[in-house]
């Protein structure tokens, strides 16, 4: 087996209307239509899918320390303007930690306690899908 590819990545959330405030409006990613009789919503980012699978029961884990960002289950998007993150976070009441390894990185959490990594990339990188860390 050969994988060529990360296609989506499924994150629980536990009020659908809450989280789509928080990843369209704060974090400002592109909703794409969906066909499916579940409550959810899918973010397109590039070649990559975040979908968000509403359970109105689900609780993120309590073990989620930002302290120890890098170490936790964690979603990393890449960004071009790590300041201009960091502000329309904290207008927005999030919580934000910068990364404790000292790169151009932080870390936040969606409102239901998932983590989320905002890593500063070179843009000129971005037609080759891979991106350097600055």
């Amino acid at each position: 087996m050969k994988v060529v590819s990360c296609l989506h990545a499924a994150v629980m959330v536990s009020d659908l209307d809450r989280s789509i405030e928080f990843y369209t409006g704060t974090l400002g990613l592109a909703q794409v239509d969906r066909d499916l009789n579940y409550p959810g919503a899918w973010y397109q980012i590039g070649d990559f899918q975040i979908h968000l699978i509403e359970n109105a029961n689900y609780q993120a884990s309590d073990g989620i320390d930002l302290t120890v960002s890098t170490r936790n289950p964690h979603i990393a998007l890449g960004i071009q303007d790590l300041e201009q993150a960091q502000q329309r976070l904290l207008a927005a009441n999030c919580v934000v930690k910068m990364s404790n390894s000292g790169r151009a990185a932080l870390f936040t959490q969606d409102p239901d306690g998932n983590a989320i990594e905002l890593t500063l990339v070179d843009p000129e990188r971005e037609s080759t899908k891979k991106f350097d860390i600055i």
